[in-house]
């Protein structure tokens, strides 16, 4: 088999990996990056591998020629192509279907778009049957040429793997990628018709032109939305910074479904969900005083809004926040203000930070959840015993969790899993909004301890905040599921919770 060959097969399996890759990144502004999400794309991509390996085989059988080949790439390079660019309407529907929960306008354009990979992906699908079809010319050597091809083909899909997410679309951004690949896929083409069918090798350097002059024009926002003022693709998100009345700035990721940070320079209060982490220390034993929180941790701290509010309130107290996109760090200086010389920010996942750090802590806050996206190693009873090792003897811990209006289970899970760990917890209703702050405590405490910090408190912030929590306690009833590292079915959870409210089913 000629050395060309083998580099046509390496290709084939290397662009058919990033375009799996890269599906998720084209989808995930409009539909987010769920189990969910990924489980439709693996499984349909794995269909149309299916398809094409039969395709491909009869096609070889039919018309054994380099050229047919050849002219697979070609086709299959224009359909890659073509991609960003007949999606767009589809995610602009279900970016609104998303935003309004709507079933039926989010389902319907996310089986069009992955309708639309069937053709690039079963093209390059054809590739390694053709080309052992076009290298079988000693059945003596048959597994061994067969067992070559494979190799080449995986080791390609091996490299595309890691190219989309990792070089490309932080480089170059989805659109881009999906052109780049494009033409990856249309050089081989070109170079292989131009040794064996000169005509059709014309064609593809006018194609070659053709996704050349698309990639250079500019397609404007990935997602156009009302006072967007910052969008970038990262290795990890969709990232957009969205200004809204009174200069107030909200950090938005994926779908847009969960606000990850608020910040206004006039007011520090935000009226939602991050203001109740203030008042976890309140818990312990009265007479709790705000001199006596003097170390904070945050477990996704996003743009930062967690830690300028406790630097408000608290003074310059050593913090740490832990955020595992680098990009948004950067987002948070650059858009919020995220400047505070007191706070260091790590830019690791939650578990490894709580490995490596030998800092103790008066409050850890874990702001890691949105729905549908938990992480599920970070809801464990493992994992709740790795920050009762880095809290002080009045330490608590303060998780921002999700529910519905009929549908606790993920936050009395939680409350259930932080019980084996922590001898007291609390759970605060957050007014008007679908979040509950669990407050967990190393000593034993009560919602009375609460009551009586809250009197004595002088800052009028805190006492406002601390006012709305003890009117907005409630109680979990017991049986909540427990997780653990060797069991915690999150996803199962989230994604009968979010279908449950969508499809407004009991």
């Amino acid at each position: 088999m000629s050395n060309f060959l083998y580099l046509v097969t390496f290709i084939g399996g290397m662009v058919s990996l990033a375009l799996e890759l890269a599906a998720g990144r084209l989808l995930a502004p409009a539909f987010g990056t769920s189990e969910l999400v990924w489980s439709a794309i693996i499984g349909m991509i794995l269909l149309y591998f299916a398809i094409g390996y039969v395709v491909g085989g009869r096609w070889a059988d039919r018309s054994p020629q380099p050229q047919t080949l050849y002219t697979i790439l070609l086709a299959a390079s224009v359909t890659i192509a073509l991609i960003p660019l007949i999606s767009r309407p589809a995610l602009t529907l279900a970016a609104r279907g998303m935003a309004a929960l709507n079933a039926l306008q989010v389902g319907g354009p996310l089986l069009a778009v992955l309708i639309l990979f069937i053709a690039p992906v079963t093209l390059l699908a054809c590739v390694s049957p053709f080309v052992i079809r076009l290298a079988m010319t000693d059945l003596g050597a048959a597994g061994m040429t067969s067992g070559k091809i494979y190799a080449l083909s995986t080791l390609g899909s091996f490299v595309g793997t890691f190219l989309p997410n990792l070089v490309l679309i932080p480089a170059l951004g989805t659109r881009r990628t999906f052109l780049l690949l494009a033409l990856i896929t249309l050089l081989p083409g070109i170079v292989g018709l131009w040794r064996s069918a000169r005509r059709r090798a014309r064609v593809g350097v006018l194609l070659a032109l053709a996704i050349v002059l698309l990639a250079s024009t500019d397609a404007g926002p990935i997602k156009p939305q009302a006072r967007l003022i910052y969008e970038e693709e990262s290795t990890y998100n969709y990232i957009q910074v969205l200004e809204g009345e009174q200069g107030t700035r909200f950090l938005l990721l994926n779908e847009g479904q969960g606000i990850h940070s608020v910040y206004n320079p006039k007011t520090l209060l935000t009226g939602g969900t991050w203001d109740y982490f203030l008042i976890a220390p309140y818990f312990n034993p009265p007479p709790q005083t705000p001199e006596q929180v003097r170390s904070l941790l945050v477990i996704g701290s996003a743009a930062g809004t967690i830690p300028r509010q406790y630097t408000a309130i608290y003074g310059p107290i050593p913090i740490d926040g832990v955020e595992i996109d680098p990009a948004i760090v950067r987002v948070g200086r650059d858009y919020f203000d995220m400047t505070e010389p007191n706070l260091h920010v790590a830019e690791m996942d939650g578990r490894t930070f709580l490995a490596q750090t030998t800092a103790r802590y008066d409050v850890v806050a874990v702001d890691a959840y949105r729905l549908p996206y938990i992480p599920w190693h970070l809801t464990t009873v493992e994992f709740f015993q790795e920050i009762r090792q880095v809290l002080t003897e009045r330490g608590v811990v303060a998780i921002n969790a999700g529910h519905t209006p009929d549908d606790w289970r993920i936050v009395e899970a939680l409350v259930a899993t932080l019980k084996q760990v922590y001898p007291s917890v609390h759970v605060i209703a957050v007014p008007d909004t679908f979040n509950a702050i669990i407050v967990a405590t190393v000593q034993e405490t009560s919602a009375a301890n609460f009551d009586a910090n809250r009197r004595l408190l002088r800052d009028p912030l805190l006492a406002r905040v601390a006012e709305r929590a003890a009117a907005n306690l409630v109680t979990i009833a017991p049986g909540g599921m427990v997780f653990t590292d060797d069991r915690a079915p999150v996803e199962l959870l989230t994604d009968a919770l979010v279908l449950r409210y969508v499809l407004g089913t009991p």
